[in-house]
């Protein structure tokens, strides 16, 4: 995949594939909420599976049953890529399938 910088219009265009994905200067933002914190833990467990397997690994950080995710690519330059995009894609399918 393509480390390139998406311009603000593809990054536009990406938001409006992704669900409740926002996007803060140079990332792209989400807070998932969940039951309580076994389950935003496992939420991090199986999508830190995607990034890993993606060699693309989110800034996040958990509080209780918050998981806040913060992605752009370091290779980049602290840009938002495609690679951000197709994590984000990932991480919303492990969510749903929980």
């Amino acid at each position: 995949m393509n480390d390139s910088p998406l311009t603000d219009t593809q990054i536009d265009q990406a938001l409006g594939q992704l669900s409740d994905w926002a996007r803060d200067g140079d990332h792209l933002v989400k807070i998932y909420t969940f039951a309580d914190f076994k389950a935003a833990l496992a939420f991090m467990v199986r999508a830190g599976f995607e990034a890993e397997a993606r060699n693309h690994h989110p800034e996040w950080s958990n509080v209780y049953n918050r998981v806040e995710v913060r992605l752009n690519t370091h290779s980049a330059g602290n840009k938002i890529t495609a690679k951000d995009a197709d994590l984000a894609t990932a991480f919303d399918l492990v969510c749903s399938s929980s």
